[in-house]
């Protein structure tokens, strides 16, 4: 079955037209062997891809899993802990793992035990939703939710480096971009369904189904994965994980090129870290108005329906250009709301304002995460992409850590002051971008 669908000729037709190359053929920093079975390589890596974006959106802790926490009772310091553990859980020990990674010559395997563990956490969710309440679920979802992280971690290291070795350059930012694209299609019908369920409040079914469906996913996930041909390559650097993880932080010192994309992929943390201000600013503006979960979840698909494949089709001409605009663009929406609530006081209770903003918002930080990851990607070849994935990941899920006690401002700082200083940092990374060389010209 697998050696059909590599040797389909529709598959090559779909290919070029997903690619809209006039030689799609031609491979960019991919070896010989890797580039006979390119289409069939891209069109999985789409597909896995959109199964676990599609998963992410059904287990997404700034909304569905807020949104379960509060269902069951739980504590608010829980809620506030979802969104640093998942990211910073999965990004901080990926200096370590990346010596296991880098011992294993061929790495599709990381990515389908990072997915069944992925599966099984967010399987385990739902059982902690079905049995727990009040302070013992918010315990039990953490600790999910920390496992789910740790397994991600293993999938973010070995998907950069596999898509690095299978889909040459100028094609990888349309892997993210098609299937950004495909699972916001499919996140609107979602967060419709939520839409129409928040008339039934303390109905918690329709969610306890979805993380169900999301474990799933995964599942299927680890299954398209599997099927990439991916041919063996370099082992070198697997030592001792502690060892090998000091001496690669060195690349900070040592490549002047990569120490300023860490720079400024931690100040582009904006347009991910201002969306729960936005939210909050929206209750405080419309006195506590019910803002439906729903709604966001639609406003969050939708934006990656419109701008993924925008991002893809981009970031393969120039991924630092992509983060320099979608940089600017979040901050840009941030000053524009802040503008908009305080200059319009009219406006300000208008509950359509703040998911339109949300919107714009989500449509940047598509952007942004298409931008950086190609450009990584890009910037190293053969076995170095390992080193800087890691090393960017984990100093990032440091930055997370500390960039998320810019809530506890909220005590001195009004929720609008917030966003400006999430803005400002936007804009400083856009022009930190500015100054990085361009990868798709080498």
């Amino acid at each position: 079955m697998r050696e059909q669908l590599f040797a389909s000729k529709r598959l090559d037709h779909l290919y070029q037209q997903l690619v809209n190359e006039e030689d799609a053929r031609v491979c960019k920093d991919i070896d010989e062997q890797a580039c006979k079975v390119v289409p069939g390589n891209f069109m999985l890596q789409v597909l896995t891809q959109f199964f676990t974006k599609l998963g992410d959106a059904i287990a997404n802790p700034k909304t569905i899993l807020a949104w379960l926490l509060a269902a069951l009772a739980a504590p608010g310091i829980f809620t506030a802990f979802l969104v640093p553990v998942r990211e910073s859980g999965s990004l901080i020990p990926q200096l370590v793992i990346a010596s296991f990674v880098r011992r294993q010559a061929v790495r599709k395997w990381t990515f389908v035990l990072g997915s069944i563990l992925q599966s099984l956490a967010v399987l385990a969710m739902a059982m902690v939703a079905v049995t727990l309440s009040g302070t013992a679920a918010g315990f039990g979802l953490l600790a999910a939710l920390i496992v789910f992280s740790l397994s991600r971690g293993l999938c973010s290291v070995a998907s950069k480096d596999v898509l690095g070795k299978t889909v040459p350059k100028t094609r990888r930012g349309r892997v993210n971009g098609w299937s950004q694209f495909l699972a916001g299609l499919i996140t609107i019908g979602i967060g419709t369904i939520l839409l129409l369920d928040g008339q039934e409040p303390g109905d918690q079914t329709i969610y306890l189904v979805l993380l169900v469906i999301a474990s799933g996913l995964w599942l299927v996930a680890a299954a398209s994965y599997g099927m990439i041909r991916e041919f063996p390559g370099a082992t070198e650097g697997g030592g001792n994980a502690l060892s090998e993880a000091v001496k690669r932080l060195g690349l900070l010192g040592s490549d002047p090129a990569f120490r300023r994309f860490v720079i400024a992929r931690a100040l582009l943390l904006c347009s991910a870290l201002s969306a729960p201000f936005f939210i909050m600013l929206a209750h405080e503006r419309t006195e506590g108005a019910l803002v439906v979960l729903g709604l966001f979840v639609v406003a969050d698909g939708v934006a990656s329906l419109v701008s993924a494949p925008f991002w893809g089709r981009f970031a393969d001409i120039s991924s630092r250009r992509v983060m320099i605009l979608a940089g600017s663009a979040s901050a840009g929406v941030g000053l524009a709301l802040v503008a908009v609530v305080n200059g319009i006081p009219a406006m300000a209770s208008s509950s359509w304002l703040y998911p339109l903003f949300f919107f714009l918002l989500m449509m940047a930080h598509s952007g942004v995460r298409l931008g950086r990851k190609t450009y990584i990607v890009d910037l190293a070849g053969g076995n170095k992409r390992t080193d800087y994935v890691a090393v960017s990941n984990s100093v990032i899920g440091i930055v997370l850590l500390l960039a998320g006690s810019v809530g506890a401002l909220t005590t001195v700082l009004p929720t609008s002051g917030i966003i400006l200083i999430l803005a400002a940092m936007g804009l400083a990374g856009a022009w930190l971008s500015s100054g990085l060389p361009e990868t798709q010209e080498s």
